[in-house]
Formats: structure tokens, C-alpha cells, sequence
């Protein structure tokens, strides 16, 4: 077995792929990461805070999520990819097991985001979409002497991350499902489309009454997950693959609010779009003739940078660039202009063989360029093209022109400072020993194949067929290594059980909460929080609805988290909206849901219909809540006893 597998690995390393992907997934990821730092800091005292705004236990989290954000727009952009990476993957880590995120407020996909964190670490994020593709090419000084980049890399760049991030994921999650009677009755997309908590905006009634349909989704997702890991490879399987894959992962974007999940698998699939389709992409989508045509001062080290960034920036190759000295004597526009004035601006001929010189000359690259055209109409307007001229002439006019015999050596050293991992280990390591990484390499995908069974059999088996190590004095050593090996692979890998939407989080979920509150006229108001129907409303998407309906609310209520979590969120929003808290009264309302197992006709019309029942009242003094609940606890299984919280922040109620 492990003969073959470096066979396989052998045999992969010779095969090459464009790195298009790659950095689509690059900049899309950077781009999720970003996003979800803005909505930490929006919800920054909700979730670090013990009691949001008066116990502020970690004022520096605004300062850290603000240098996470640069390292996630340094990530996006390619600007020194490998230690935006390096950063990005220690933030995750640090955020999600040193901060209250993963115990209170787990976003359903920060291990999702960390397994791809870690792969991106060894991945050439450089070669295509980044700023360090442009540094390496400013490396030297002459656009005719701009060097060769590689734009491949190896397939197992994209193999193994798919395999362990898509393959072990869907595998894990088949086997948990195969335990939930609504998953092998084929409802498990239907009954979380039909739960209050969990929907977004979009109404999607019409599907869900269809009865056939919702149970071959149902089918179809575990037929797709359980053959992902053995056919992804395949070239016929591949575009299937990636259709019901990208179908799937764009449905729960689009009809559940935990719409940062969605996104993050949806962007993996960068990965498995087939190789052909970049290279057709790239041709339907560039000029076949170029559309302005430059000429640049070859002796002018200014110039020829200035050509080498907008070449780098022309993705449709709109623009074609012509040393002014090799080609001026054959371009009859030009031949009746003296060679001084020639060499003190860059000149460009369109199509219709109309001349454009100076400023002019940038203004058509723009608007050639097509995306960038709003900044060349700008710099057309009366005031904005006045200040350009005279910027562009003071520039023009100084610049300092050497020929290319003293300046065209490359600067070898900041070539070497923008290599990558991935650079040292497969353009290095792996060309020059390629059996002996093969070896090493296949060892290690070992090694995080074993984690991951070792995560799928402990918790997707014995765990559900009820069988605890615990019990045995033999194994139950074994069962404490193996909750350690979990540990380890869930925290730096992302490997964990993808239990989600199982029988054991929807069985007996028949209530749900909500928050209103009395204004001080005595009118009731919702929160903006969980609305009239018990939908979540955004932004408390993503974590913050993991937090109030997998967490606070539940099938079985625990009565001190809860009221926990009604603290967090009346102080949190009444804060937000400048609420006196000693003097605003929160109304706690339940309204009963139905879960079954069973297709019914209109279910998410029904559970949002339903009618609201007044269970407890929350007040604040002087920084403490007292709930008292109304209800009887043996209809709601809550305490009936008033509970209180008390913040050791001594500061004014707002």
C-alpha cells in the first residue's frame, strides 16, 4: 500500500496544472477572512465581553482583529503571501482556542477555515492574482528583460487539499448522517430549511413542498459525499462533481443564515474546476488583437517599470507595448516628431491610428484596460486632469534615463525574499530528490489519514452505536489517546466530527425564544435580534446564531447557559440601541415549532406562523439582570428561581 501511494505521489509530481485556482482561492478565502473580522469587531463586546460593554475583559481584541485584517487583506492582494499566510493561520488559531469564539460563539466553520489555513501555508499563492508575481517581475529593470514566472505548479497542489479538506470532510459527515432518521428518510436538507432559527429571507416554500425533490437532495447529498473521496480524481467525475458540489454549498448560502460556511466550501471548489477551463476562460475572455499599442523610453528605468505594472495589470491584453527606439522609424505617426520630444513622454496609437501622448496616453490605457475606466474618466474632469498634468510632467521631466547595459542585472536577492514554501519544497526539494520526497510525502498523508479515521471512527462509530472505551479497563487508555490525537488534529488541522443537523440537535426542538421590550412609552418592541416570525435577523448570522441555536437554545434547555445568553444579548442590543437598561423591561417570548421526521406540506410557513406566549421578564440594576420566568418548568425546562448576574465592571448604565 504505501508502495503504491508513492507510486501515485511519484507519478503526480510530473503532472502540472495551472495555478489559476489556486489563487482564485487565494483571494476569496482572504476575502471571507476579512469579512468575518468586520463582524467580530461589529459584535466584538457581544462575544468577548463577559457582560458586553460593562465588563470589557480584552481591550486589545479591537487592536488584534485590526492586524489580522491587514494579514487578511495582504492575503487577498498576494502581498507577501507566504507570511500573510503564516500570520493568518496563527490568528485562527489563536482567536478560535484562546478566545470565547470556540466555546460560546463557534462559527460552524473555523475548523473548515483553519484545515484550509494550514494547506495554504505550502500552496504557490504567489504565481497567479498577486502583488508578488509584480515584485518579482520589477526585479529587473527592463520590460524586454522582464523574467519567465512559472504559472504551474504540481497537481498534488490541488489533490491533497481537496482530498483532506473536501474528501475526509464528506466521508465523516456520511456516516454521521446514515445514524438521523430525517437523513435516511431523505429529508435532511427540508427539516433546517424549515427551522426558524436557521432560514434566510428567501422563501423557499415552492421547493420545499415538493415532496420527490426535497428527498432526492436528501439522497443525492449522501450519495455525493459518501463517492467524493473515490472519484474526485477522475477526470469524467470531476465536472459532475463540481456542479452538485457547487449547487450544494451555494443552496445553503442562499436559504440558511449561516451563510460564511456556505461561502467557505463554495470558494474550495476553485480546486476542482477542470484545468482546461482556465486556459479556455483566459481565451474567450482577452482581445484577440490588442486595442492600444505603447511606446516606452527603452533607456528609462521609470518607464520600463511603469510598462512592466500596467502589463501586469492588462488581464484582458488590451495593450501592446513597443520599445519607442526599435520601433519609432517604422510607425509612420511618429516619424514626423523630433527624438527629443519622443523620448520625454509615452506615446500611444489606438486602432484608428489616432495619437495620444503624455497624461493622454494613461487615460487610454485605462479606458483600454476596460475594469480600471472610471479612474481614466476622471482623469478627464477639468479640475482632476489640470493637477494630473502637472504631476505627470514634474515625474516626466525628472526621471533619470541609463542605458541597459548598467542597470539590466536582476536583483537576485529580492527574487530570493519573495520564495515561498512551496517554492523550496517541490521546485527544490522535490525536482532534486524525488523519490525520497515521495516517501516522506506519502508518510505524512499517512499519518493525517490516521487522524482523521481516527476522528470518524471514535465519533462517527462507537460514539453512535453507543459503544464508550471508557468503560473498559483495557481500552480505556485508548480511548483517552485517541481523544488526545483529536485534540491535536482538531486544533492545528482542522480535522473534527462533522456532526451537523442530526437527529440528536433537532429531536424534541419544538421551542424557540425570542427578546422584545417595552420602550418608554410602553410600546413593545422587538429586538433586532430574532423577529415576529423567529427568524434570526442579520447580521446576527453566522456565530452569533450558532451561539443563541445550538447553544443558549436547545432541545434540552440549560437554564443558567441560557440566561446567560438573554443577558449577553439585552445588554449587547440595548447598548446598541441606546436603551436605558434600569429602565427598559425585556419580555422573553416562546413559541412552540414542530421537528418531525416526516415530510409535511408547508412546515417552514407553519413554524413561522406560529403564535408567541410571554414566558419571563429580564430587568438590569446597576449592572445585574434578574430573570424571572413564568413559566411552569415542567411544561419548559426552565427553573422557575430568578437568576442574577453580576458585572464587576463599575461603570454607568448606559
Amino acid at each position: 500500500m504505501v508502495k503504491y501511494l508513492n507510486y501515485l505521489i511519484l507519478k503526480s509530481l510530473s503532472k502540472q496544472a495551472p495555478t489559476t485556482g489556486i489563487g482564485l482561492l487565494r483571494i476569496f478565502y482572504g476575502l471571507l477572512t476579512f469579512m468575518e473580522i468586520l463582524f467580530l469587531l461589529y459584535f466584538n463586546h457581544l462575544i468577548f465581553d463577559p457582560t458586553p460593554f460593562f465588563d470589557v475583559e480584552y481591550p486589545m481584541i479591537p487592536f488584534f482583529l485590526c492586524l489580522w485584517g491587514i494579514t487578511a487583506a495582504f492575503l487577498t492582494i498576494g502581498y507577501r503571501t507566504q507570511f500573510a499566510a503564516i500570520s493568518n493561520y496563527i490568528f485562527w488559531l489563536i482567536f478560535v482556542n484562546f478566545t470565547s469564539m470556540q466555546r460560546d460563539f463557534d462559527g460552524g466553520f473555523d475548523t473548515f477555515m483553519i484545515g484550509v489555513g494550514f494547506f495554504l501555508l505550502f500552496l504557490p499563492l504567489d504565481r497567479s492574482f498577486s502583488l508578488d508575481n509584480l515584485r518579482k517581475k520589477l526585479s529587473v529593470n527592463f520590460f524586454s528583460l522582464k523574467p519567465s514566472l512559472p504559472n504551474t505548479t504540481t497537481i498534488l497542489a490541488y489533490q491533497i487539499p481537496v482530498l483532506v479538506c473536501l474528501g475526509y470532510l464528506y466521508f465523516d459527515s456520511a456516516i454521521h448522517k446514515l445514524f438521523a432518521e430525517h437523513w435516511r428518510n431523505g429529508l435532511g436538507a427540508w427539516l433546517p430549511s424549515s427551522m426558524p432559527y436557521y432560514i434566510s429571507a428567501v422563501d423557499m416554500t415552492p421547493l420545499l413542498n415538493i415532496e420527490w425533490l426535497q428527498k432526492f437532495i436528501g439522497y443525492l447529498i449522501l450519495v455525493f459525499q459518501f463517492s467524493f473521496i473515490f472519484l474526485f480524481t477522475k477526470r469524467y467525475f470531476r465536472p459532475i462533481l463540481l456542479v452538485i458540489g457547487i449547487a450544494l454549498h451555494l443552496g445553503i448560502t442562499i436559504s440558511f443564515n449561516i451563510y460564511p460556511f456556505g461561502l467557505g466550501m463554495l470558494f474550495f471548489y476553485f480546486l476542482m474546476v477542470p484545468f482546461n477551463f482556465w486556459e479556455t476562460l483566459k481565451r474567450a475572455s482577452t482581445f484577440p488583437t490588442s486595442q492600444l499599442t505603447v511606446f516606452y523610453d527603452e533607456q528609462c528605468p521609470l518607464c520600463n517599470k511603469t510598462v512592466i505594472i500596467i502589463n501586469h495589470f492588462d488581464i484582458l491584453k488590451a495593450i501592446e507595448f513597443k520599445g519607442l527606439q526599435t520601433y519609432a522609424a517604422n510607425t509612420p505617426a511618429l516619424n514626423g516628431i523630433n527624438q527629443e520630444i519622443l523620448l520625454s513622454d509615452l506615446y500611444a496609437l489606438d486602432k484608428q491610428n489616432k495619437l495620444f501622448s503624455g497624461l493622454d496616453t494613461y487615460i487610454q490605457i485605462l479606458l483600454k484596460m476596460r475594469y480600471p475606466a472610471l479612474i481614466g474618466h476622471l482623469l478627464k474632469a477639468p479640475g482632476i486632469n489640470r493637477i494630473a498634468s502637472y504631476l505627470y510632467r514634474k515625474i516626466a521631466d525628472n526621471r533619470v534615463r541609463q542605458p541597459c547595459n548598467e542597470l539590466c542585472v536582476s536583483d537576485n536577492k529580492a527574487s530570493r525574499n519573495i520564495s515561498t514554501w512551496h517554492d523550496y519544497l517541490f521546485d527544490n526539494y522535490a525536482k532534486s530528490f524525488p523519490k525520497k520526497f515521495s516517501r516522506q510525502f506519502s508518510k505524512i498523508l499517512i499519518i493525517i489519514t490516521l487522524l482523521q479515521l481516527n476522528c470518524t471512527i471514535h465519533y462517527g462509530l462507537l460514539y453512535r452505536l453507543g459503544i464508550d472505551l471508557r468503560n473498559s479497563t483495557i481500552l480505556s487508555p485508548l480511548n483517552g489517546a485517541s481523544n488526545a490525537l483529536l485534540m491535536l488534529s482538531h486544533t492545528f488541522i482542522g480535522i473534527t466530527p462533522h456532526a451537523l443537523y442530526l437527529h440528536d440537535h433537532f429531536e424534541g426542538y419544538d421551542d424557540i425564544l425570542a427578546i422584545t421590550y417595552l420602550d418608554e412609552k410602553g410600546i413593545e418592541k422587538w429586538l433586532p435580534f430574532i423577529n415576529e416570525q423567529g427568524r434570526m435577523l442579520a447580521p446576527n448570522w453566522g456565530r452569533v446564531h450558532s451561539m443563541w441555536a445550538n447553544i443558549a437554545v436547545t432541545p434540552t434547555i440549560n437554564t443558567p447557559r441560557l440566561e446567560k445568553f438573554i443577558m449577553k444579548v439585552t445588554a449587547f442590543w440595548g447598548t446598541k440601541l441606546n436603551l436605558n437598561l434600569n429602565k427598559t423591561q425585556f419580555i422573553i417570548k416562546r413559541k412552540k415549532i414542530i421537528m418531525p421526521s416526516q415530510w409535511q406540506k408547508d412546515l417552514r410557513k407553519k413554524n413561522l406562523q406560529g403564535k408567541w406566549q410571554n414566558v419571563g421578564i429580564a430587568t438590569w440594576k446597576n449592572h445585574q439582570i434578574e430573570i424571572q420566568w413564568q413559566l411552569d418548568p415542567a411544561i419548559f425546562s426552565i427553573s422557575s428561581n430568578s437568576y442574577k448576574h453580576h458585572s464587576s465592571h463599575k461603570q454607568e448604565t448606559p
